[in-house]
């Protein structure tokens, strides 16, 4: 009888026991679930020269190594530049030859020549410059344009200061003095060429991080201003994951945790661990503790990196977390 009785209490016990976890599993509070997002480190191609796009090397998808050239940038104020430092340098030659080889008739009066157009130049330089100047201010034409022209300026200038120097000389004979200024003239010459090769250099954009293409801003034809990003070029490689966490629930979520996150677009889950915690902008949502009274708590961005690669990860895909329990999270930092 004694044997009965304390089989039919363990049955009882077993019961209730039952019933109570079915009872705590029901009414328990869920657990928390957040839902974030991939991002990837994006890099911006642009141009520090303004001016046409003239082609453009990649498609949106295609993988660039670093050093691949992206787009070429068509400026023909830089061609113009060219030529004029073309035109100077031939005036320095001439220099050199006028120093060198004496003076006649027939070069004075080319020397002559050359000033006077050197003197219209800059004259319509000058008015050019100024007619600019007046349209810029009032915002009719942009200020990179102003700039041009008072580049074009200062070229006339110098052409004229030269052709002067040439016409003086070839009326002196040659001296000392106009051996000095024609290597200043053959210097200025160079220097100039090669600051407009470098901005020629400067037209052809190279990607300076390998990745995917992710994105073309602008088609062929369009004019691209300086510094516009052109190309949009995303480093799957360094992706993490981007979570929206109120202060409430930050303790679940220390730095340095590993956690286990849940990736419906690859069908699988991933270790990530917790790397960075900044809180939002005032813009942010804000959540009552209790309504009518208490205090608002903010919002937290929680960022977090896989602990080993993730193939086929990419930006924009969404990640599912559980948040664990207090408990676990202290058990986990303890080992």
């Amino acid at each position: 009888m004694t044997t009965r009785k304390l089989l039919l209490l363990a049955m009882l016990v077993v019961i209730i026991g039952a019933i109570a976890t079915v009872f705590w599993r029901t009414y328990r509070p869920p657990t928390p679930q957040l839902q974030g997002q991939i991002e990837a480190r994006q890099y911006m191609v642009s141009s520090k020269v303004p001016g046409r796009l003239a082609e453009i090397d990649v498609r949106r998808g295609d993988r660039v190594a670093a050093g691949e050239r992206m787009f070429r940038i068509d400026s023909p104020e830089l061609e113009a530049k060219l030529t004029q430092v073309d035109a100077l340098d031939t005036i320095s030659r001439s220099l050199a030859q006028a120093v060198e080889g004496g003076t006649r008739e027939e070069k004075i009066a080319a020397a002559r020549s050359e000033f006077q157009k050197a003197q219209a130049a800059e004259s319509m330089a000058r008015t050019t410059y100024e007619r600019i100047r007046v349209l810029a201010d009032q915002g009719v034409v942009a200020r990179q344009r102003l700039d041009e022209t008072f580049t074009l300026l200062r070229v006339a200038e110098q052409t004229r200061v030269t052709a002067g120097e040439i016409l003086r000389l070839a009326e002196a004979g040659p001296r000392e003095e106009a051996r000095t200024a024609s290597r200043a003239g053959e210097e200025i010459t160079t220097s100039l060429r090669e600051e407009i090769n470098e901005l020629l250099e400067d037209s052809m954009a190279f990607a300076h991080h390998s990745g995917v293409v992710s994105n073309v801003l602008l088609n062929v034809g369009e004019l691209v201003p300086q510094g516009f990003p052109v190309v949009m070029i995303t480093d799957l490689d360094d992706a993490w994951a981007l979570f929206n966490v109120r202060e409430d629930l930050l303790q679940r979520v220390p730095p340095g945790a590993e956690l286990e996150l849940t990736i419906p677009a690859l069908n699988q889950t991933a270790l990530f661990r917790v790397t960075h915690i900044a809180a939002l902008g005032d813009f942010a949502t804000w959540r009552a503790t209790v309504p009518g009274r208490g205090f608002d708590m903010r919002t937290f961005e929680v960022e977090m990196h896989p602990v080993a690669p993730v193939a086929g990860l990419r930006a924009g895909m969404s990640v599912l977390l559980e948040l664990p329990d207090l408990d676990s999270n202290t058990q986990h930092g303890n080992e």
